[in-house]
């Protein structure tokens, strides 16, 4: 088990040290409950100083020219590649997924800091042509500040990495919170930092099982010019309104409601092989799973079919476990709202055609239920688990209609092998992302974000500097 292989960094992490602070939590292991170690409960004062560090270091770390800035995040990316069997492992110790896809967010946290190791480089000004000849026009991109990163727990590596490798590309210094369920992958990815030679309060690690006591001083703060967090609709409105006072700037990556549309001249093998990705990647723990499947009529019987065939080969266990493809849900409270969400659409007339009804175990196999309306909850509601809900449309525009019919617009998924059709529903879909006979958009050379209640900025891409760069306008008389 990792927790005795390997030493873990279980303090905080501030200004290039390790503090243990007065209270420490227990992590613990989602299959089994078991502990895994007593972290570093952060308070307050450990927010400050973590705060404080940041602000210090930026006055050095701005002004590093951007190859040199490029070059450690390369490093790291790199150290990261070489590290990832114990890193994935420890990933799976405290997340619960399968070791393979840990294995894969290792990878895929990596690719940022790899990404935007090189945009440090490319974060162009401009020349603006002046109406006036004895004027020059120029446009710098300046680094907005200290930035405060809040990430969640289902992928710990990656939702921090996303947002660290375009903070410091930028210029900027930060102060984190992992999850308090995932906190032990952001210390590794500190130690990491570390032993590849980013400078001390360039990145700072606070971890705690009382968030409104840590996040609360950094919004607090005057030095925090930025906060960046992804996690529930509900604390990001809460982040924002705390937000506002300061005027901070703030970019927002929240719940989504996908929907996984699949018409009747799809190629219906393809569609269930994006279907598997969209939906099941850590248990369907995902913001970006396939949450509503709208399937045409006259395609719903056979893709239902394909559909709960390739569902029955998935392995349920301990994500460490050979083959296993589906580990734990996060905790007992991820289980009951998959009960109180199936229990809602039976009683209003949904069938199960595959799976049963989960009991308090927190491996859940997968369901897949029919007949799903508009009035249930599982319709308007994030699932967050391995639940398959489909639903018939009558025709394209009847789909249309019915993957817009949700508060949330962050990703959506259509299949259909006509050019026109495909390119209707890129205009009509309102997300912020659209994945056209594809059930994996992510990647780090792509834009990442919602619109509507899934929040707004953007995260990978070129565009992933904006939300961490100010921009100065300069006219010199000549």
């Amino acid at each position: 088990m990792v927790g005795s292989m390997v030493k873990l960094a279980t303090d905080a992490y501030v200004d290039g040290k390790w503090l243990p602070g007065s209270r420490r939590f227990v992590v613990r292991d989602p299959f089994d409950d078991a502990p895994i170690a007593e972290v570093t409960a952060g308070d307050g004062a450990l927010a400050d100083l973590a705060s404080e560090a940041a602000a210090r270091a930026f006055a050095s770390w701005r002004t590093k020219p951007a190859p040199e800035r490029g070059k450690l995040l390369a490093a790291l990316g790199a150290r990261m590649i070489a590290d990832v069997d114990r890193l994935a492992a420890l990933c799976t110790r405290e997340n619960g997924k399968a070791l393979s896809e840990s294995v894969g967010e290792v990878r895929y946290a990596a690719s940022f800091l790899s990404w935007f190791a090189g945009e440090a480089e490319r974060a162009y000004g401009e020349a603006i042509p002046a109406s006036n000849t004895n004027q020059r026009l120029m446009v710098h991109r300046e680094p907005v500040g200290p930035c405060a990163l809040i990430t969640p727990w289902n992928f710990p590596y990656a939702m921090l990495t996303r947002k660290l490798g375009a903070a410091l590309a930028a210029g900027c210094t930060a102060v984190a919170k992992p999850a308090a369920q995932t906190p032990l992958s952001a210390l590794a990815l500190a130690e990491l930092a570390e032993a590849v030679g980013i400078p001390p309060g360039v990145i700072n690690i606070v971890p705690t099982d009382e968030p409104s006591s840590v996040v609360g001083r950094w919004i607090a703060s005057p030095a925090i010019r930025k906060v960046g967090f992804t996690g529930s609709t509900e604390v990001g409105r809460t982040l924002l309104r705390q937000c506002a006072d300061d005027l901070k700037r703030v970019s927002l990556e929240l719940g989504g409601n996908a929907p996984f549309v699949v018409l009747a001249d799809a190629d219906l093998d393809a569609a269930v092989a994006g279907a598997m990705i969209a939906k099941f990647r850590n248990a369907g723990q995902s913001c970006v799973a396939a949450n509503r499947f709208v399937l045409d009529t006259a395609i719903a019987q056979p893709f239902t079919k394909k559909l709960v065939a390739a569902i029955s080969k998935l392995k349920v266990g301990r994500g460490s476990d050979p083959g296993v493809d589906l580990g734990p849900l996060i905790d007992d409270n991820a289980v009951a709202k998959l009960r109180r969400l199936i229990n809602d659409a039976l009683e209003k007339g949904a069938q199960i055609v595959h799976g049963s009804q989960p009991g308090t175990s927190r491996l859940v196999a997968p369901i897949v239920l029919d007949g799903i309306t508009a009035e249930m909850a599982i319709w308007r509601e994030e699932i967050f688990g391995p639940v398959v809900a489909l639903r018939t449309a009558a025709n394209e525009t009847d789909a249309l209609v019915q993957a817009n019919d949700s508060e949330y617009g962050l990703v959506a998924y259509v299949y259909t092998r006509d050019a026109a059709r495909q390119q209707r529903f890129v205009d009509g879909l309102a997300t912020g992302m659209v994945g056209v006979n594809e059930g994996l958009v992510s990647t780090a050379q792509a834009p990442f974000g919602g619109i509507k209640h899934s929040g707004f900025g953007r995260e990978g891409s070129r565009h992933g500097l904006d939300d961490y760069t100010a921009l100065k306008y300069v006219a010199t008389r000549v």
